[in-house]
């Protein structure tokens, strides 16, 4: 993915449901998802259409059904919105990003003792 995918929350929940199942129809989306919160089908409908002109999602017709499938994956998403979050609000500095989150968020002793693993892993490579 070259560009930045720019997904929001609600469409973010419809990718989850699609990466959960793999394929859907528009109407298996909308059930799983009014089990959280509910949401209009045309809603439903209208996200999936601006994900597949996002090239996030595709779709198959079977028996005059469409079916949708994720053409990304949660990673992708979460790393095109982390990149995006860093720039827009830490002028591009992920060190900003993570000293808010230790001065400003509730982490845990067990999240900070993590968190000091994974940098020290990181300093051990090269």
């Amino acid at each position: 993915m070259k560009t930045p995918l720019r997904v929001g929350a609600v469409s973010t929940r419809i990718l989850r449901v699609l990466w959960k199942h793999g394929e859907a129809n528009a109407r298996t989306v909308t059930e799983e998802m009014c089990k959280e919160a509910p949401i209009a089908h045309s809603t439903v409908q209208t996200l999936l259409r601006k994900l597949m002109a996002k090239g996030a999602v595709g779709h198959s017709v079977r028996d005059r059904t469409f079916y949708f499938r994720p053409l990304v994956t949660e990673g992708q998403v979460v790393q095109s919105a982390t990149r995006e979050l860093v720039s827009r609000h830490f002028d591009g500095s992920p060190f900003g990003l993570v000293a808010h989150l230790v001065r400003h968020e509730r982490i845990s002793r067990g999240e900070l003792d993590r968190l000091r693993k994974l940098i020290d892993d990181a300093e051990r490579k090269p």
